[in-house]
């Protein structure tokens, strides 16, 4: 009986890696799973405006509930002109002066993201300027509607109710409930 060792060094081209066909069924089959996934990503614009209405939200929920656990007002202004929101806290005399929170201290609204309209049952539909929105030791003071939009016409609305101190964020523009 004849004894065969293999001799790794002896191996020829054909014996070792892959073939060209392996590795083009490979590529077919990544190219067709990146053709399915892809389109189904959000675009980084829409994840934005997306994030940026449910930090509002979140903002909205969060000062309701501090101002009524820590019995003291709060402000949230939002700047339709410029595109911004921030959030002052009132002291015993009625002055602003900054949050004491650092959740409350931080950007709500992401770069591109535009605050189209604002609507408040007791100043209606205000669409340039600043709005004020208080809350006190009962928390939301006032119904509220924002409308956010980003460049490419898409739209999130997170309305707030004071009574219950819900606040909705919805895809789309939605008018006020009547």
């Amino acid at each position: 009986m004849k004894r065969r060792t293999l001799n790794i060094e002896h191996r020829t081209a054909s014996e070792g890696g892959f073939t060209l066909i392996e590795l083009m069924v490979v590529i077919a089959i990544l190219s067709l799973i990146a053709g399915i996934v892809l389109p189904r990503l959000p675009s980084t614009e829409s994840a934005r405006l997306r994030d940026s209405a449910r930090s509002l939200a979140s903002a909205i929920r969060f000062m309701g509930d501090r101002a009524a656990t820590a019995k003291t007002g709060y402000r949230l202004h939002l700047n339709i002109t410029d595109n911004t929101a921030w959030i002052r806290q009132l002291n015993r005399s009625g002055e602003e002066t900054g949050a004491d929170d650092p959740f409350l201290n931080r950007k709500i609204l992401a770069e591109g993201i535009a605050i189209e309209d604002v609507t408040i049952p007791s100043s209606g539909k205000t669409g340039e300027g600043e709005v004020l929105i208080g809350f006190g030791p009962g928390g939301l003071q006032d119904y509220m509607i924002v409308h956010l939009k980003d460049s490419k016409d898409g739209h999130y609305t997170v309305t707030a109710y004071p009574a219950s101190g819900k606040v909705k964020v919805e895809e789309g523009y939605r008018e006020p409930e009547k």
